[in-house]
Parts: C-alpha cells; sequence; structure tokens
C-alpha cells in the first residue's frame, strides 16, 4: 500500500477567486483554478490518516472527503488560513480529545484563539483537544508512523513543515535552511508552495520553488499555496519542467512506500 495526499486546498489565504476580483484567473472556468485555502490530508501504508493543518475551508474540504475517520492534526503555524477552522473538528473530539501535534506558541495560540475548548468547566459539545508540544525538530511517532518535522522560515518566523518517509509537505517557506534541504533529499514526492511569479515577503515565488526543487531532487514535485497572480493552472502547467505540477483541490497522489 502506498503513501497518498490528498491536496484539500491549494489556495493562498484569500482563496481563488479571491473576493472583489475579475482577473482571467477569478473568472477561469476550470475548476482546478478553484482554490480553497491550504490544507492536506495524509494516509500512510499502516493506514494511519493525517491532517496537516485546519483552515477557514476544512468543512467544506472534508465533506467532500466524506468526512473520513482522522487519526489527528498537524499543523506548521498558526496563521488563521491554516487553523482557523479548528472548531470544526469538533465531530472528530469525541469520545475523545482529538490529538493535535504543534509548536510551543502554535499550542499557546489556539488557547488564546478557542479558549472555551480548554476550559476547567467545558460547555457541553465543544470540541476539545490533546495537544502534543513538538519542543524539538526530532522525529515523532504517531500509531507506529515515524514523522520528521521540518524547520522552514515564513519570513522572520520559524514554522515548520513535514516528512513522512517518500513524501514531505512545505508550506509558507520563504527560506529554507541547509539542514532542511538536506532533510528533504531523497524525497520521492515534494509538495512545496508557490505564491505567484512576481518575488513575495514572506512566500517563496515559482522560481524560488522550482530553486529548492532542483536541490532536493524529487521525482515528482506539487506547488500549492497558489494565488491568482501565479496565473491560470493550464497556462502554467505549461510552462513547468518534468516532473513538476500545480497541485489542484481534491488532487489525491500516490507514493511510492518503497523505491
Amino acid at each position: 500500500m502506498p503513501y497518498t495526499i490528498t491536496i484539500l486546498g491549494s489556495g493562498t489565504s484569500t482563496g481563488v477567486p479571491q473576493i472583489g476580483c475579475g482577473c482571467e484567473v477569478c473568472t477561469s472556468a476550470d475548476p482546478r483554478d478553484k482554490r480553497l485555502r491550504a490544507s492536506a490530508l495524509v494516509t500512510t501504508p499502516r493506514g494511519n490518516r493525517f491532517l496537516i493543518d485546519c483552515g477557514p475551508d476544512f468543512r467544506q474540504q472534508i465533506l467532500l472527503q466524506g468526512a473520513p475517520h482522522l487519526d489527528g492534526l498537524l499543523i506548521t503555524h498558526s496563521h488563521y488560513d491554516h487553523v482557523g477552522g479548528i472548531d470544526d473538528l469538533r465531530p472528530y473530539c469525541h469520545p475523545v480529545s482529538f490529538p493535535v501535534w504543534c509548536e510551543p506558541n502554535v499550542a499557546r495560540d489556539l488557547r488564546n484563539r478557542v479558549p472555551y475548548c480548554f476550559a476547567k468547566h467545558l460547555y457541553p459539545g465543544v470540541p476539545t483537544f490533546n495537544i502534543h508540544e513538538l519542543t524539538t525538530l526530532d522525529p515523532f511517532e504517531i500509531n507506529g508512523d515515524v514523522i520528521v518535522p521540518l524547520r522552514v522560515m515564513h519570513a522572520r518566523l520559524p514554522i515548520i513543515g513535514f516528512r513522512f518517509g517518500p513524501l514531505a509537505y512545505v508550506t509558507d517557506c520563504k527560506e529554507m535552511p541547509a539542514e532542511t534541504v538536506e532533510a528533504l533529499r531523497g524525497v520521492d514526492t515534494l509538495v512545496i508552495n508557490a505564491l505567484r511569479i512576481q518575488e513575495h515577503m514572506s512566500h517563496m515565488n515559482l522560481r524560488q520553488a522550482l530553486d529548492v526543487i532542483k536541490q532536493t531532487g524529487p521525482r515528482r514535485a506539487l506547488l500549492t499555496h497558489l494565488s491568482h497572480d501565479m496565473g491560470r493552472h493550464a497556462d502554467v502547467s505549461a510552462t513547468l519542467p518534468q516532473g513538476v505540477e500545480i497541485a489542484y483541490d481534491g488532487q489525491t497522489v500516490d507514493v511510492p512506500s518503497a523505491p
């Protein structure tokens, strides 16, 4: 059984179409140009299923997948477009609290953002979470699956990506430390952010993402966290190197678990 990754959302914080915009991307009839906020679902050969980030479109995204069982949530960072849907996890929080893995600063932000989920006296039916703080970037294990957290920089904010054996997911990266580049070498499939064509202060643009792909050498790479400024899916796809593609919402990719 291979690893699989399903792209729940491939858009940036505004989504595509962007509210009030009439550009050729936002008005495109191609369903691949409709982009919900960035999130993904990873299924491992052991049958574990992990949600990466839980943005404000989570309810819509998970219903489109048939609301499958989830074994936990991995959070890259606490910006709203990556955690804004956390209250919608409540069906997964009973009869036991739903497990979440994140860095301490993210855990702190969640407790401040949804304090009713962590109150001493809980209102009946509220979502509750069992938070596991990643205090180092060492590999950790969930239900027999080893996951490697990866340090990347979102402008000046340290955040994390994740590697699951032959599969890695990195979003909101602007700068990638040399040790993370090294940790990604040998990966079969890399999902990585590429906001737009032009330079951006806190996200890699297309050229920068392609540079990282060239350095790490995956067999296959998917570009995600895209804004409308990237251009239409069909137009950009025609310009990409072999093995690199534009991700789209609902796309499921099988990743071989062994060479």
